[in-house]
């Protein structure tokens, strides 16, 4: 594992590891309150069919129920841009900032974000960026439907 990653990326890209291991796409993400994590998850949209399933939703769901105030004091780590779903999440529980492993492979909606006030750190990470590529290479149909594009 790369030492460039803090705790909470590394967790993050260990649950995206986990989703490949389990013939997922490797897209991990964690949430983190007050230096600690309390909800980690992984795209699971392949193995449970579910194509909602993203590795932010994931981690949201793995969360629990809080009340509003518990998610405007979290941060989300994922290693991956989120999609317009995962950013319709992230504003609707008012998380008021995001830290992105990578989005060289998929911008995601970063620009969104931003836009509506959420801080958003994007850390490029080469081994994040590397395993997103292989597995875009190897995947592409399975990749394609996951961002809802033909093939």
């Amino acid at each position: 594992m790369t030492k460039s990653m803090d705790q909470y990326m590394l967790a993050a890209y260990e649950e995206a590891l986990l989703g490949r291991s389990e013939g997922g796409i490797p897209i991990g993400a964690v949430i983190v309150r007050n230096g600690e994590i309390v909800g980690r998850g992984h795209n699971r949209r392949v193995q449970q069919g579910n194509p909602i399933l993203h590795g932010e939703m994931d981690a949201l769901s793995n969360s629990g129920r809080h009340p509003a105030s518990f998610y405007k004091e979290c941060t989300l780590y994922t290693t991956l841009a989120p999609c317009i779903m995962c950013s319709g999440a992230i504003l609707l529980y008012k998380i008021p900032e995001v830290v992105v492993g990578e989005d060289v492979n998929y911008p995601g909606e970063t620009a969104f974000l931003c836009s509506r006030g959420v801080k958003v750190t994007i850390q490029n990470n080469e081994e994040i960026i590397a395993m997103m590529k292989t597995y875009i290479e190897e995947n592409p149909s399975v990749w394609n439907e996951d961002i809802s594009e033909e093939s």
